[in-house]
């Protein structure tokens, strides 16, 4: 994946960053709604239907935080960081939620965004932004992501990666091979096609939005 800063200086994401308080854990009242079983699987759709069923499956989330911010862009919403973890949990045991990002150091927006994010179920891994010469700036964090996923292959069976990067289709594949279910979630307009064939279960991330944006207050 790959990381870049936009011209306002906002978190490579240009997110709205939320009021971050102290501590608040995530909301597990949170009612969400599931696509169709084509889209995070069969059991996803029967527990959305029964949401007292808690599964055993143990998953892993991993969120491309550039590759979010863009197709958020495109799409025209602003992502509920607490609804994106419900929708893609869907009811199953989260072993961990990763949240990956370049970083400008000079930015306390930023940096008060990604505590927020800390402190409410997300690990975030960040890269200081570097400058190229062509005036943009980029962090790459494919080895991290790479390496993160052989790790929790060992103890989950579920990986989800919300990306669409061809260059995380090789470790994906080396994943599939111990038997770890592979789930792609992205804009299927931004994502690598390889990527798309290596995932077990494909779900367009346009199809989710209703269920991932910022809900406004009345």
């Amino acid at each position: 994946m790959s990381s870049q800063s936009e011209q306002n200086g906002n978190e490579p994401g240009g997110h709205v960053y939320p009021a971050a308080p102290s501590h608040s854990p995530i909301s597990k009242a949170l009612e969400t709604s599931y696509r169709s079983s084509a889209a995070l699987g069969s059991d996803s759709l029967a527990r959305a239907n029964h949401p007292g069923i808690v599964s055993s499956e143990r998953m892993a989330l991993l969120v491309d935080g550039s590759n979010l911010f863009y197709a958020a862009s495109y799409l025209g919403i602003e992502i509920d960081y607490l609804r994106l973890l419900s929708a893609l949990t869907a009811e199953r045991q989260l072993l961990r939620a990763y949240f990956y990002t370049g970083v400008d150091p000079h930015n306390e927006k930023q940096r008060g965004f990604l505590l927020w994010l800390s402190r409410h179920g997300y690990r975030v891994i960040s890269k200081d932004l570097m400058q190229y010469t062509d005036g943009s700036r980029k962090a790459n964090l494919h080895v991290e992501m790479a390496v993160d996923m052989l790790q929790l292959a060992e103890h989950c069976s579920t990986v989800t990666v919300l990306s669409g990067d061809g260059h995380l289709t090789y470790a994906l594949d080396a994943l599939s091979r111990r038997g770890v279910r592979i789930e792609v979630v992205s804009l299927q307009s931004m994502t690598s096609d390889a990527l798309i064939d290596i995932a077990d279960c494909y779900t367009d991330l346009a199809d989710l939005q209703t269920q991932i944006r910022k809900q406004r207050r009345l």
